[in-house]
């Protein structure tokens, strides 16, 4: 599910802040293409494994948001 401008500028402000990165690694991948993601698997009812990898960031980095975002 791709979010067209108008739609990312209305969830945008609704997600929360990133945590401060305090670890070294990759740097964080964008809110945006996460939520996509995510949106794929809740509409479409599939497994997190299910999650088209071309087209979506890897299915751990989804899910991980995704807890992240619930637990805040």
């Amino acid at each position: 599910m791709r979010l067209t401008d108008e739609q990312w500028a209305i969830l945008a402000p609704l997600l929360p802040p990133p945590q401060k990165q305090t670890r070294r690694g990759r740097p964080r991948r964008g809110d945006q293409e996460l939520l996509e993601g995510i949106l794929w698997v809740l509409r479409t009812g599939a497994q997190w494994a299910q999650l088209p990898r071309p087209d979506y960031p890897p299915k751990s980095t989804c899910f991980e948001r995704f807890q992240e975002w619930n637990e805040r």
